[in-house]
This record gives structure tokens, sequence and C-alpha cells, in this order.
């Protein structure tokens, strides 16, 4: 029965979904002693790599053809043409009629309060995400899993929004926490600082604004206007975040809230006002250089949304990119409606490539420029490893980036596409490597390669173990016997650097 479950691809996706608590097979570099804090290299983590396409977008500048980038570990070296960077690391791959990107960042997701899987928005490209809203957790991720930055729950009045929409109690662990004084809200703020915060995220929201899709929520409306923070307490919230060094942002949608919190100093709108803004608002938010994030997709019921959109565009705000992943009406990824809409409220009346290349940039650089992170969201050197690419151009067509062929996140590699399959010469060298690497949970080493069904593996019956390769997704799956669950190891691309074997 243990070896139906590994071989047969019947139970393969109920196997996956009990994955979790898997043996990690670094952790077992000679017997069964524990090497996994060791200097050696990690598994899934090359020394060095080369990428080489059509295509290249640094994330700064104009794309460039025919262009190379060299990763070391889990860093960004050096950009050049592959010519030139072909001697410095053996292990490359030239993607062809492709396009390399810096991976993609959301700046406005509820990923941890709607239990979003971040597995699979990292594989649709999004590398880094901001949660504005949720439970307040330390920044995570980021070496092969979704870098998550948190605010925590949202700072609000008694009876005001979020809670009176979504229900339940307010608490760190929540969507909204709830203050009524100026100490409780300080109080509130340096908690938030001390649980990792990225940032502070407040409600100026008193509702009623045509379009909104408070509906979907599933529960009553609570009648308008609602309660919102008064403007000393968003005041004293504003001035100790800004002394602890965190930026506030704030949930808008009319003007009665933007003005409150425009007058205290706020740095950042969740998104684009739903209500009719007046120009000389739209003007102000500008010249207060406050950051706006775009989430025209999701709010696209809004009434005057798209009319705010085109004239921030036009007086030259900051407007970046978010989705707000874990809505259902948005891809849990890269959202390319998202682009095509930013484009054209942004751009004016005509449309040009530097506003397309503009666009990217609000998804990558842009985004990144106030989450503390050197390099974020540019493939400069020493800008962690994030990196996307897709098959043709992304600057002609959207829709693509939603599909990326290639996902690094620190290095790693979580999708790869341009590698369809592996030689049966390349899985037996790893084998052969992994039992000598492995020896404690792969014994005796030298039994033979067997294929059924999608997997090639090795069965060790001295420690009851199954090792595979699954020609359906290109994983590495590691089984013992008594236990009975697959463990993924992921991609066998990330393995083979280490081992020195090749494609």
């Amino acid at each position: 029965m243990i070896k139906n479950n590994f071989l047969h691809n019947a139970n393969y996706a109920l196997i996956l979904l009990i994955l979790s608590m898997g043996i990690n097979l670094n952790a077992y570099g000679h017997g069964n002693e524990d090497h996994s804090g060791s200097t050696t290299v990690v598994p899934g983590l090359p020394e060095c790599q080369i990428l080489a396409a059509a295509r290249l977008f640094d994330g700064i500048n104009f794309p460039q053809d025919n262009k190379a980038v060299l990763i070391e570990g889990n860093k960004i070296k050096q950009i050049g043409t592959l010519a030139e960077l072909s001697s410095q690391c053996a292990n490359q791959l030239d993607l062809g009629d492709s396009t390399i990107l810096p991976g993609f960042i959301e700046r406005h997701g509820h990923i941890a309060f709607q239990n979003v899987n971040k597995g699979v928005v990292l594989k649709n490209g999004i590398t880094t995400a901001q949660d504005v809203g949720g439970p307040l957790k330390a920044m995570e991720g980021g070496q092969g899993t979704l870098r998550l930055l948190s605010s925590g729950p949202i700072i609000q009045t008694v009876d005001g929004y979020p809670l009176n929409i979504f229900g339940g109690d307010g608490g760190y662990d929540k969507i909204g926490i709830t203050v009524s004084s100026v100490t409780e809200a300080e109080a509130v703020v340096q908690e938030l600082v001390n649980g990792g915060a990225s940032a502070i995220v407040i409600s100026l929201e008193p509702g009623g604004e045509p379009g909104r899709h408070w509906q979907t929520h599933g529960n009553p409306i609570p009648a308008t206007p609602w309660p919102m923070l008064s403007a000393e307490i968003t005041q004293a919230i504003v001035t100790k975040a800004h002394a602890l060094g965190k930026r506030v942002m704030a949930f808008v949608g009319e003007e009665t809230g933007l003005i409150r919190a425009l007058d205290a100093n706020i740095d950042e709108l969740v998104h684009i006002p739903c209500d009719e803004i007046s120009d000389e608002l739209l003007q102000r938010i500008a010249d207060d250089g406050v950051t706006v994030v775009s989430t025209l997709d999701t709010h696209s019921s809004c009434e005057h949304m798209l009319d705010n959109a085109a004239g921030l565009g036009m007086k030259g705000a900051r407007v970046i990119y978010g989705s707000e992943v874990a809505h259902d009406n948005v891809p849990w990824g890269i959202n390319g409606q998202e682009l095509h809409t930013m484009l054209h409220a942004l751009s004016g009346e005509t449309i040009d490539f530097a506003d397309v290349v503009n666009v990217i940039k609000a998804a990558t650089s842009k985004a990144a420029e106030d989450l503390g992170i050197p390099g974020l969201g540019t493939l400069a050197p020493d800008a962690p490893a994030d990196i996307i690419a897709v098959k043709g151009n992304p600057f002609e067509r959207f829709k693509i980036l939603e599909y990326p062929d290639l996902v690094l996140s620190g290095g790693r590699a979580i999708v790869n596409n341009y590698i369809n399959q592996s030689s049966e010469e390349a899985i037996n060298c790893f084998f052969n490597w992994a039992e000598g690497k492995y020896s404690g949970v792969l014994a005796p080493a030298g039994v033979s390669t067997q294929n059924s069904g999608v997997y090639s593996y090795r069965y060790y019956p001295g420690t009851n173990a199954y090792l595979g390769v699954s020609s359906a997704d290109h994983h590495l799956y590691y089984m013992n016997e008594g236990e009975g669950q697959l463990h993924d190891q992921g991609l066998l691309v990330n393995w083979l650097p280490v081992s020195e074997c090749t494609i």
C-alpha cells in the first residue's frame, strides 16, 4: 500500500494535501547527524547561476535586448551579455525568446487574514507582498517562500470599519483593533511595532461611497456615516509611528477621511479613493508626496475611482501597484488587468512605451521603495535574487505575466518551465550523489532505479525509504515507508548544481 501511494498517480493529489512536516534531506549530511546549521550549500540554492534571455528588465531602465543576469547565492551579482558573464559561472540557462524581470510586489493584500495559499501567490509571480490588515506577525519568507510583510490589524475606532463589516472582536490576531483615546492609540502602535509590523495602518472610512463592494463581505451593512478616528487620535498615531520609524497607511474612501489623513501627514493611501475627490485634494496628495496604491481592478464598481486615478496621473502623484490579493475577483498572483487599467487610467490621452515601462516599475522598483529592503524590486547588484521570466514580451501583453514560466525566490527556483524533463543520466547521477550525502536515510547505496507512472525512483530497503523524481512537476520526493507520507523536496533543477550533476 505504501508503495502504491508513492507510485500511483491516482493518489498523487491526495498525498500532496497532507505535505508540510517533511524530513529535510539537508539535515542528514553524514549518517544521522543533523548538520542543518552548517555552512554547506543549502540544496535549492546554487553557488551561482546565469539566466539569459532575449529581453531583460532590471526594474529601473528600459528593457534591454539579449542580456543575462548573474546570481551568486541569494543575491544579484551583475547584468551583462552572456558572453561577458559566461566565464564566471558554468551553471547557465538560456531562456530564449523570453523576458527576465524582478519579482513583482503586491502592496495591498490580506493574505494571512484570508488564509490565502502563499505558495500559490509566489508561483504566480508575486515574490513580496504587504498585508494591510490581518494578524500581526514579523516579516517572513524571501528564501524560497513568499516574502510577507505585515502591518497587523487596522487601527479603528469603536463601531467603525473594518470590524463593523467583518464582525467579531478586535485584537492583534484580527482584521481590526479598536482604540478610543490618544493613550490607547499610542500603546497599540508601540505593541504593533514590537510585534514586527512593517507599517501602521489606520481606518478613516465613514462609508457610503457609491459602488463600494461592501455587500460582497456577506454581513449587513451598518447605516452611514460610520464613526472614525478623531483628528487628535489620528495625529497621535502618525506621530508615534513616525517616531518609531514606521510609515502610516490609511483606508480612505472619500473627502472627509482624506482630509483627516492628509492633515495628520500620513504616508500612504492603501487604495485610490472610491468617491469623487476634488481637483484640489488630488493635487494635495501629489504635492504632499503621499503614495497611493492602485487596486483599480478589485474596486472597478466604484463610480469615481478611475476619474480619481486619471487626476492623480495628470498631477504626477506616486501611484504604485496593488491588486488586493485575497479578494475572490482578482488573481492570487500578478494581475494583468490591474496593470492594464493602471496604464490607461494614469497615462492621459496618449500612451507611449515609457508609460508601459512606468506601470511595470510601479509593480517592481517603485513598489519596493518604501519597504526598507535594499535593491528589492530590481536586478541591481546585491539585490535579492527574486526573479520571474515569461515566454514572450510582457511589455506588449501584460496578461502573460499572470503565468510566469520561471520564478526564483532568493535564488531558489519555485517554477521552471524551461526544463521540461531531466535526463535519465542526470537523475541517476543525482541519486548516486544523494546516497553518499544522506547515507543515514538512503541505504544501502547502489540500488537500481525503477520507473512507474510519472516516477523515476529508488527504494532503499535498509532504511525503508523511497527517493523519486516526478516527470509531472519535476520535483524531488522522499518518503519513509514507516511514516507513509510523501515529502516534497522542491524542484530537481535546484539540486542538480549542488550535486554537480547536469541537466
